[in-house]
């Protein structure tokens, strides 16, 4: 077996299995921790000055993002939390705007990585200064949905739930007592399952981030013992090559088979979102826009799908009040203006990642308004690079 100092140079199109070296990540990791041992290097060796990640706060369902500067900290972050739906990309923008100069590492969702790209062409952060680790993404599933399906569907409480997965088709979870788990299409027949935004998303592995890290793929005797590793960029190649180095992240080359199975998997998870823009877009094909004043006569006007939305930046300046720049301020409901012109201000940008339905007072479909038009709007374009139509 080749020696440390022997390995081959990493570089970018690597494909390999890796897992951590460390027994205290191992432990409580999930495919080998090596995205948990890999963050842990890069902010032991001053490639980064902080890792943004995300940690169970009370319990399963409570997911809370956390900047975290001391490496041992970092083995509590290990593992998933497909209950947590919280965008970082803002998150990362913050971090950015007080910390200027100071370099930042990110596990990224798909939704992630396209939001923080364009934030980035709007100048909100600096690329240059993150390390983006990104991970395979089957979607999220909303904290309220998810207690009321493991209550009502699973027949258990959620409050003995100690760990959730999603693996091979089915919301598995890990109770008390036992284990027990449901197809992810018959729960999202019954109205559960994933988010809605999630269950139309294209883009499963986020390649580009500096890494793209999964557990699609990996076959044998490294199946749940190691992460599928895609090296993106000649950061990702840097990062990875001195961490192997080092000693704290073992690699073996990916199984030709499991490339394979990767492959399939990921163009699955795409035929299935291609499948739910079919069944949400039709019905709005030919009433779209009195759909959305019936809608969005709910409205209360607390702005939380102007504040939580990565792409929805109001024009600040001659010191005007942002909020009113969309329409003036005043009675209940507002104007359906109010949320026209917001659509149209995101028609070509909407990343998808549901923040603004997901964080809606009165649960207007938000995000299925926004990624029909944009959506609607790319079918004008995306046929004529040979792309298939996904709204019909």
């Amino acid at each position: 077996m080749a020696t440390i100092e022997s390995r081959p140079a990493i570089n970018v199109g690597d494909m390999v299995y890796a897992w951590t070296t460390e027994d205290k990540i191992a432990k409580k990791a999930e495919c080998g921790g090596a995205v948990t041992g890999l963050l842990k290097y890069a902010l032991s060796n001053k490639m980064v000055d902080a890792v943004l990640a995300i940690k169970k706060g009370q319990d399963i369902y409570d997911a809370v993002p956390t900047i975290i500067t001391n490496p041992e900290e970092l083995a509590d972050t290990a593992g998933s939390l497909h209950c947590g739906t919280v965008l970082l990309a803002k998150v990362a923008q913050k971090f950015q705007e007080s910390s200027p100069g100071r370099k930042l590492a990110v596990t990224v969702k798909g939704c992630d990585l396209m939001a923080l790209h364009e934030i980035a062409k709007r100048d909100g952060v600096d690329l240059s200064k993150l390390l983006l680790i990104g991970v395979n993404c089957g979607g999220t599933v909303s904290p309220v949905k998810a207690r009321s399906m493991i209550q009502d569907v699973y027949q258990i409480n959620p409050d003995i739930v100690h760990k959730e997965e999603i693996d091979k088709g089915q919301f598995i979870i890990e109770y008390e007592g036992g284990h027990k788990g449901i197809s992810i299409d018959e729960l999202e027949e019954e109205g559960y399952g994933r988010r809605s935004n999630c269950r139309r998303c294209l883009y499963k592995v986020p390649r580009q981030a500096d890494l793209a890290c999964g557990n699609w793929g990996v076959i044998g005797e490294k199946a749940g013992k190691a992460t599928f590793v895609e090296v993106c960029s000649g950061k990702g190649a840097e990062l990875l090559q001195k961490a192997v180095k080092s000693g704290v992240i073992a690699t073996a080359p990916a199984d030709p088979k499991g490339i394979e199975i990767r492959k399939k998997v990921e163009g699955a998870m795409v035929k299935l979102g291609q499948k739910w823009r079919k069944k949400d877009f039709t019905s709005l094909k030919t009433d779209l826009w009195n759909k959305i004043a019936e809608e969005t006569s709910r409205c209360i006007k607390c702005y939380s799908c102007i504040e939580n939305c990565p792409v929805c930046m109001p024009v600040s300046g001659n010191g005007a009040d942002t909020k009113s720049l969309m329409v003036e301020p005043g009675a209940l409901p507002p104007s359906p203006m109010f949320h026209m012109r917001r659509f149209a201000h995101i028609s070509d940008s909407c990343v998808n990642c549901g923040q603004c339905e997901e964080l809606c007072a009165m649960d207007i479909p938000l995000a299925l308004f926004s990624h029909a038009i944009r959506s609607e709007a790319d079918t004008a374009f995306e046929p004529k690079l040979g792309r298939p139509d996904y709204s019909n």
